[in-house]
């Protein structure tokens, strides 16, 4: 495994700060404290804090992009693309919850990159209800609406950051497997 830099503990280190306090409360004087440096050393490393939180979120949001990418150009079926989707938001969770829950509560404090993050977060969405869309077309998925489902499938996935970190070691495919089950299997013909 490669090492740690300095930027990326930095941004390591703030994330798990935004999580347990929230952006708008953390102070780079509280980063520094935390990392037991000063504060001005900080900027030797990064821009402000602002920039940290864009890394966060953007990495984040691009993850999600790449991986919805790799899934509709994959020849699957809807179900199967769901499945993936919900592996997606497992893996990123379980290797990235700190960051996922800058993402979730902290996205509207983008300055410079809300505009992106908004566009990439909509291509996700509109990717989504296109695989529940052709899902139903295609008689794979009961004929629901389709915001309703890809919003209660996404409430729960987003929320993953809350709940993975209480559970200690878990297994990836066994965790995805079994959300698989209980968000697919009630819509599945």
């Amino acid at each position: 495994m490669k090492k740690e830099t300095r930027k990326q503990e930095i941004v390591r280190i703030a994330a798990k700060l935004f999580k347990s306090k929230g952006y708008s409360a953390v102070t780079m004087r509280d980063l520094a404290t935390a990392m037991g440096i000063k504060a001005a050393s900080l900027y030797n490393h990064i821009d402000s804090k602002q920039a940290i939180l864009q890394d966060i979120i953007i990495d984040i949001a691009e993850d999600f992009t790449s991986g919805m990418q790799t899934i509709i150009v994959g020849n699957t079926n809807s179900i199967e693309r769901l499945e993936q989707i919900i592996q997606l938001h497992v893996r990123i969770a379980v290797d990235s919850a700190d960051n996922l829950a800058a993402l979730n509560s902290d996205w509207m404090h983008l300055e410079n990159k809300l505009e992106y993050y908004l566009k990439l977060r909509q291509d996700y969405e509109n990717n989504f209800r296109k695989i529940i869309e052709t899902g139903i077309l295609n008689r794979e998925i009961a004929s629901v609406d389709p915001d309703v489902l890809m919003f209660s499938m996404l409430s729960t996935l987003r929320s993953l950051y809350l709940w993975i970190p209480k559970k200690g070691d878990v297994k990836l495919d066994e965790l995805s497997y079994s959300l698989s089950q209980i968000l697919i299997s009630g819509i599945n013909i």
